[in-house]
């Protein structure tokens, strides 16, 4: 858990490998990029963008909308709690930008960090974790996931519910040319439970990520093509698609805390 002890997990050829220290990696040049961005509306603006990195749309029917002077759909609550809010709409918006393409049912919201996220020779570790109350209802998908700044892949999904009580952790590309996928049960997915990717370099073009759930490891992918790739890191409610329909007629809300990016220095 955050500024707590904590165990990194690296792998390589060799297998696995284990450090475990208090505050930062017990490696000399372990470095925080992101936290504490959630304490303030400054420190939030400072470090993340409203939205999706290409705009308002993407694979599902929310529309995202968000901006320092509009609070409706992402803003902050005490503790430093980020919170995604989507809303049924009634009025006809037209059609998601994106494929597939489908309609707009909802007003939702996105952010994504400002830090781009690429594992180099510079750079080899990187550990993105965080805090989340996820909606896990027929219609609902939120996710706190990886996806490649200038190219797809690659992809790293941390976070992913589709709809009922089961995360999936993803990766694209693996060694294989496909999706590699982790799907684990979670318990009261609207209580508070920590996700948390680990990401080693192995190879000039391939990393490995293990995959923690509440501090315990869940699974390892291997990463094919990751290296040197940047990679955005974004959250975001979207709805339906994938998570099934029809969605809620409510408002839904995802929360998230103790967002965290690091990475270790060579």
């Amino acid at each position: 858990m955050p500024h707590t002890r904590r165990t990194i997990l690296a792998a390589g050829a060799a297998g696995l490998a284990t450090a475990a220290f208090g505050g930062r990696a017990s490696a000399a040049g372990f470095e925080t990029v992101l936290d504490g961005t959630f304490a303030n509306y400054s420190t939030l603006r400072a470090a993340w963008n409203y939205r999706y990195p290409w705009g308002s749309d993407h694979n599902g029917t929310a529309r995202m909308y968000a901006s320092s002077s509009d609070h409706s759909q992402v803003y902050l609550e005490s503790g430093g709690v980020l919170v995604l809010k989507a809303t049924r709409i009634s009025g006809n918006e037209g059609n998601s930008a994106k494929d597939p393409y489908l309609p707009i049912h909802y007003h939702s919201g996105a952010v994504h960090a400002k830090q781009q996220i690429t594992v180099t020779d510079q750079f080899p570790q990187w550990e993105v974790r965080g805090e989340f109350q996820a909606p896990s209802a027929r219609g609902t998908w939120p996710a706190f996931w990886l996806t490649g700044a200038t190219s797809w892949p690659p992809e790293s999904d941390i976070l992913e519910f589709k709809g009922d009580a089961r995360n999936w952790f993803n990766t694209y590309k693996n060694a294989g040319g496909g999706w590699s996928n982790t799907i684990v049960g979670v318990s009261n997915p609207g209580g508070w439970h920590g996700y948390r990717a680990w990401i080693a370099k192995i190879n000039g073009s391939d990393v490995d990520i293990h995959y923690y759930l509440d501090g315990k490891w869940v699974g390892q992918h291997r990463g094919a093509n990751f290296v040197g790739k940047p990679m955005w890191l974004i959250l975001n409610l979207q709805m339906e698609g994938s998570s099934g329909s029809p969605g809620p007629t409510s408002a839904t809300y995802y929360r998230a805390r103790n967002v965290y990016v690091g990475r270790n220095r060579v």
